[in-house]
């Protein structure tokens, strides 16, 4: 059987609506025309004024931006300029203030230092059985059984090392006899370690091995005699009631001295009769051309409240 085919409709419906659009926007095309033919800007000179100006106009944002973006550079400049002078004002401030600090401590210790060269004019370490501490005279009494000699070792004591041993030999033979003495380093480390805990018997012979073996003495130092200082009078102290502790020193890096005086107090009081155990006498030394305020003050009070003496040697 032969198929048929349907027949073809030309003027169909979509046709309809594809030549009514097309003649649509032929219809707009001829308006839009016409628009344009009393447009401003249909002349093509004028279009090509109009890309040149905005060509130039976009060179100039571009200047403009780069004078901005330098501006803004000298500004960050001009304030890291501005910190850095606040920051050397405020480093002078702290130095102006550092300097009056310094000169104020100067001043202080001028006149602690002529106090104590006016006592040491007027002290006389006294030889014999002196039972109390002469306050107007200022001497040191020579008077105990036992002797104990607590040393700074640290590196400004021993550039003036010589001094130190001089002032020990003239201690020494200001005792002319004691019943037993001992040597430490203000850490509390002994001289002689063989001796630790135990007395050195005074003889010539001691003592010239004592100041023999300081020569090659290189002991550790915190530059404070608290740690020796508790080491002897808890080791020594409660074993006699005749007892002189020297303290050999140029510096105080202690913390407070009230905490550090009352422990002093407690190990050096007896506690039955609440008596003093032991005189505890301060030699500072003027070492690197000066003498330290903090030690001098603290060794001071030490020796005030223990029965001893303080004394400065230039």
């Amino acid at each position: 059987m032969k198929l048929q085919r349907a027949p073809i409709e030309v003027f169909n419906l979509a046709f309809l609506d594809i030549i009514s659009c097309a003649f649509g926007a032929v219809v707009m095309l001829i308006l839009l025309a016409k628009n344009g033919d009393e447009g401003e800007f249909n002349d093509a000179s004028q279009i090509s004024s109009l890309i040149q100006a905005i060509t130039r106009a976009e060179a100039s944002v571009s200047e403009l931006q780069g004078a901005v973006s330098d501006k803004q550079e000298q500004l960050k400049q001009m304030q890291a300029t501005s910190a850095s002078n606040a920051d050397q004002a405020d480093a002078l401030d702290a130095d102006i203030a550092r300097a009056k600090n310094n000169v104020q401590q100067l001043t202080d210790m001028a006149s602690g230092l002529k106090e104590t060269q006016q006592e040491r004019q007027r002290a006389a370490i006294t030889a014999g059985k002196a039972t109390e501490r002469d306050e107007e005279v200022g001497g040191i009494p020579v008077d105990s059984e036992y002797v104990i000699f607590i040393v700074d070792t640290s590196g400004s004591m021993k550039n003036i090392w010589k001094k130190i041993m001089n002032t020990m030999s003239e201690v020494l033979n200001n005792h002319p006899e004691v019943k037993g003495f001992q040597v430490m380093s203000d850490n509390g480390d002994y001289l002689i370690r063989a001796s630790k805990g135990r007395w050195r018997k005074d003889t010539p012979k001691q003592r010239k091995a004592i100041l023999n073996a300081m020569k090659s003495w290189y002991g550790s130092s915190s530059s404070s005699p608290m740690e020796g200082l508790e080491i002897a009078l808890k080791t020594y102290a409660q074993k006699t009631s005749s007892l002189a502790i020297y303290i050999f020193g140029d510096d105080y890096t202690g913390g407070s001295y009230d905490i550090a005086l009352e422990r002093i107090n407690k190990l050096n009081t007896n506690k039955r009769s609440g008596k003093k155990v032991a005189r505890i006498h301060g030699i500072g030394f003027v070492s690197d051309g000066r003498a330290n305020l903090k030690y001098a003050t603290f060794m001071r009070e030490v020796a005030r409240q223990n029965n001893g003496t303080f004394m400065t040697v230039n």
